[in-house]
């Protein structure tokens, strides 16, 4: 590896936003906006959500996103974690799915 392809996404967002001065907390609830914005895109476009109903999800994640964002202030790595099975393997496979849309 060149030392920048196998670092994580989320730890890049991080550290690009730590080299541009913005504060952890800021960068943390921006990239979890922008990860649920993603998926409830996805959803208004694979169910029948519609537009204005996943703007009204997102708003009521707000609350959510900053909760989460304090919350974590100042936790190790050995605290924070999460489980993603599924969502890791689909993705694995994301490249060689017949279509790729909304499968990963």
């Amino acid at each position: 590896m060149d030392g920048i392809s196998d670092i994580t996404y989320p730890v890049a967002v991080g550290g690009l936003a730590g080299a541009h001065g913005i504060a952890a907390d800021s960068a943390c609830a921006a990239f979890m906006q922008a990860s649920s914005t993603n998926m409830i895109s996805a959803a208004v476009r694979l169910v029948p959500l519609g537009q204005t109903a996943g703007l009204a999800v997102l708003a009521r994640l707000q609350p959510v996103i900053l909760a989460v964002a304090n919350g974590t202030r100042g936790m190790s790595l050995d605290e924070i974690g999460g489980a993603c099975f599924r969502a890791d393997l689909a993705a694995m496979r994301h490249e060689t799915q017949y279509t790729r849309l909304f499968r990963s």
